[in-house]
């Protein structure tokens, strides 16, 4: 049933949630289902216009390979006349940047910065198992769901480096791209540690380790500091967040925390994560020490979300087709069994007879329950008794007279 073909008509779209790369970022249903999910919307000729084809397959396809709970998930992956379109995890709770800079006091209490720095940990783990470098960890980049987990989001970026094989490209975001990303030399997985390293830099402190908030400075200058500079580290930092900071933001990918042999383990074992059960954590069951609030909405407002321009002077042709025809491929396999089962689409199936025996529909041996008479015939019958009796005696009539036709007959 989940290789049946994928349309909008699949679909009920609602309203915007935000603003991706190539297009809108807008939540939708599932009609047979009710199951809640984001459409992110790439429009076909701003990608055509900008030459992203490769990213745009790149990420379809990197996001199709990994099951993780601390990952967006893809859904379903379908075009229409105008866009191609990703159906990935809804996240209710906003992103971290806004938690970070809305929510009161810059920053967050070191509980919370625990838990998220651990559940982010958890998501490159499982990123890096299928040899894939994620390359802009931020705030943005990092959503809350209703309960108060997170997941990492957009994987533009992200490229699957082959095995034993280290690989280069200047890609990431000012503030937060490592020092070997800047300086175009080969990498593996470093890049993400250090922007963990940033991430819980920012978290604790209420900033970014290399620029103040809203400061006002040259890319140059911001790769300058990321190269040769120290960050500095206030009263909100205890020692062992401090310590932590200090070893994921080491300028040299070889001494890094988690680019040794150990890799992600190495991470988990220092004692920044001392509080953190990561068996109970990767299985779900660890309380968020924040519950976004259902009736708040945690981003700015939709109005203020820039439109997208019209794009003129781009013609779509076969290739463009061959292309669209390799990234909607329909549902993707293990999420839609996740929403058959949290919807209970099948409950009906799984319904037994006495100690697990088969119920009476589906026993071979049983005979079948005779078919329920239609609501017409239910009223004709009721209402006219005597058009129902003349109609049995034609049929009786029309028998004898076949059955003495055969008896005479030679």
């Amino acid at each position: 049933m989940h290789r049946q073909p994928i349309t909008k008509d699949t679909f009920r779209q609602y309203r915007v949630l935000g603003k991706g790369g190539f297009g809108e970022v807008c939540a939708c249903q599932v009609r047979a289902t009710g199951k809640m999910y984001a459409c992110k919307k790439l429009e076909k000729k701003r990608i055509k216009k900008r030459k992203g084809e490769s990213m745009a397959l790149n990420e379809k396809q990197i996001l199709e390979k990994v099951n993780s709970r601390f990952v967006v998930s893809l859904a379903y992956a379908y075009e229409t006349k105008d866009a191609l379109c990703l159906v990935l995890t809804i996240m209710n709770g906003g992103d971290l940047k806004f938690h970070i800079y809305n929510m009161g006091t810059p920053g967050f209490e070191k509980d919370r910065v625990q838990f998220y720095a651990a559940q982010i940990c958890c998501g490159l783990e499982h990123l890096h198992r299928e040899c894939i470098v994620y390359r802009d960890l931020k705030p943005e980049n990092i959503l809350l769901d209703d309960n108060g987990h997170i997941r990492i989001s957009d994987l533009g970026l992200a490229i699957k480096v082959p095995e034993g094989e280290l690989i280069r490209g200047r890609v990431g975001t000012v503030g937060y791209m490592a020092p070997e990303v800047i300086n175009n030399e080969k990498y593996g997985m470093s890049p993400d540690w250090w922007g963990l390293g940033c991430l819980v830099y920012e978290m604790t402190a209420g900033r970014s380790p290399f620029r103040a908030r809203k400061e006002r400075v040259k890319r140059e200058e911001v790769e300058r500091r990321v190269q040769e500079e120290e960050e500095e580290y206030n009263d909100k930092f205890t020692e062992d967040t401090k310590a932590i900071c200090r070893m994921l933001l080491t300028k040299d990918p070889k001494q890094r925390l988690g680019c040794q042999v150990d890799g992600a383990a190495g991470v988990k074992a220092h004692s920044f994560f001392k509080n953190i059960n990561f068996k109970r954590l990767e299985a779900g069951i660890v309380e968020p020490p924040f519950v976004p609030d259902p009736r708040a909405v945690y981003c700015k407002d939709v109005l203020d979300i820039e439109q997208f321009s019209t794009v003129k002077g781009v013609n779509l042709d076969q290739t463009d087709n061959d292309f669209y025809s390799k990234f909607a491929t329909g549902s993707v396999s293990i999420p839609w069994q996740n929403e058959m089962i949290e919807t209970e689409c099948f409950r009906d199936l799984n319904v037994f007879g006495p100690q697990g025996t088969r119920p009476p529909d589906l026993d071979w041996n049983q005979p079948p329950e005779p078919p329920r008479r239609s609501l017409l015939d239910r009223i004709f019958r009721r209402h006219h008794p005597e058009v129902s009796i003349s109609h049995s005696r034609v049929q009786s009539s029309s028998v004898n007279s076949v059955d003495s036709m055969s008896n005479s007959a030679p």
